[in-house]
């Protein structure tokens, strides 16, 4: 048990990402508590919490990656534990929110999941979510609960510029609905800003249809949020060289790498892609993608909360240094 403020805190991680559930105990100062996760022979999970939570303000760091539905029981059970056992409030800590490209009907009789994530997780008894970089910002209205959404993007833009030059570059954004993601990163970087427009006429399957904007001679560097397949990524690479790019970067938040993803960018024209470690990949034997952790920032929002401090702190401190510049 640790004490912040006076507030008696406990952290518990599920199974998803435990190095980053490490790298944020560290960051706040407090120690992990014992929780155990048990499958039965028929694919029923339950867990056993090691120590008592009554009258605590407990965090629960838990990614809703893939196995996706695994994980997400894996966090509704344990909600439901941590309630029972009488705990003061209950924080979940989700770098990463599955199903959130699930959130709206593109077609008639299609769901939309990211909503229903978003009542299953309430009814649990969760009070405050704390995620990084939701797919589409509206989810945050799919609560009737604090959610605050992290951007990942200054700390990809600050560890690119701190090992390539910002000189001749331009931010792409590979696709019309992440402009306003690219544009943040733009001008952090203090570069314009370029569009991919492409057509997807099915999940992770897309068509490049024209570039937007001037790329010939310049470093690109495109943004966004999620590299599932990275088949998009890689077909808008080589339109970017093909358009006369001189280089390719990609930054990007979450790394779910689905089926040949990380041969395909081995054997694209990009130079290195960026990620975080929202979602547990071992990418440690790839010279072309590089890992930074959000363990740090959201260990400190942690202390933040324990405070009731502002979580915007965090990142005005930040904008500040840099305007001085």
């Amino acid at each position: 048990m640790s004490v912040i403020n006076g507030k008696k805190v406990k952290a518990f991680a599920l199974s998803s990402n435990m190095p980053l559930a490490k790298r944020i105990a560290k960051a706040a100062n407090i120690e992990l508590s014992k929780v155990e996760v048990f499958k039965f022979a028929d694919g029923e999970i339950t867990v056993n919490i090691d120590e008592s939570v009554r009258g605590h303000d407990v965090f629960v760091i838990q990614s809703t990656s893939y196995p996706a539905n695994e994980h997400l029981m894996e966090l509704l059970i344990m909600a439901d534990a941590i309630k029972r056992a009488s705990a003061k409030s209950l924080t979940v800590i989700m770098p990463y929110y599955g199903y959130s490209r699930q959130d709206r009907k593109s077609r008639s009789r299609q769901p939309i999941t990211a909503k229903l994530i978003a009542d299953l997780i309430e009814t649990s008894g969760i009070d405050r979510v704390i995620s990084i970089d939701l797919h589409a910002s509206q989810i945050q209205g799919f609560f009737n609960i604090p959610i605050d959404n992290f951007p990942a993007g200054p700390l990809l833009a600050e560890h690119f510029t701190r090992r390539y030059s910002k000189k001749n570059c331009v931010v792409v954004s590979p696709d019309h609905g992440g402009v306003t993601r690219a544009r943040k990163i733009a001008n952090i970087i203090d570069s314009p800003l370029a569009i991919i427009d492409k057509r997807r006429p099915k999940p992770n399957e897309a068509s490049i249809q024209n570039i937007i904007g001037d790329v010939e001679g310049k470093t690109a560097i495109m943004v966004d949020d999620i590299i599932d397949t990275a088949g998009t990524l890689c077909k808008a690479a080589q339109a970017l060289i093909d358009a006369g790019a001189k280089k390719v970067y990609a930054l990007a938040t979450h790394a779910v790498f689905s089926k040949e993803a990380i041969r395909e960018i081995e054997d694209s024209q990009i130079e290195e892609v960026i990620v975080t470690d929202t979602i547990n990949k071992d990418i440690s034997h790839n010279k072309k993608i590089s890992q930074i952790s959000i363990g740090p920032l959201l260990g400190k929002s942690i202390i933040h909360i324990a405070n009731d401090m502002p979580i915007s702190q965090l990142f005005q401190r930040k904008n500040k240094k840099r305007n001085i510049k």
